[in-house]
């Protein structure tokens, strides 16, 4: 499916409302002014407030994105889109995208 490019100004939160940011934008392709987001960087999570063990297995440290653009990329990379699939660890929890630049989208 189609959906717009993440990057590295956009709204990004772990199932638990922690604000997750890229380790890695891609300065190469920008979008509104704000460097994309290729799939193989992690990502870091802060803010998780999902609590630590023995009540839960939280909070959510890191994320990697598993799903990405099939037809827009970057330095032989796959970008990021507002649809592309994370998973959170230690809790295997997605990370959610909520707020992302409206202007460019991908396959």
């Amino acid at each position: 499916m189609p959906g717009f490019l993440l990057h590295l100004g956009a709204t990004v939160l772990c199932a638990h409302a922690g604000q997750a940011q890229p380790t890695v934008p891609n300065p190469r392709v920008t979008v509104s002014g704000q460097p994309t987001v290729a799939l193989p960087g992690p990502w870091i999570v802060a803010g998780c407030t999902l609590p630590p063990p023995p009540a839960a297995n939280g909070p959510c440290i890191t994320a990697q994105y598993v799903t990405a653009a099939t037809r827009v990329t970057s330095n032989g990379q796959p970008l990021l889109l507002l649809d592309s699939q994370a998973i959170c660890a230690p809790t295997g929890t997605p990370l959610l995208p909520v707020l992302t630049q409206t202007r460019v989208t991908g396959i």
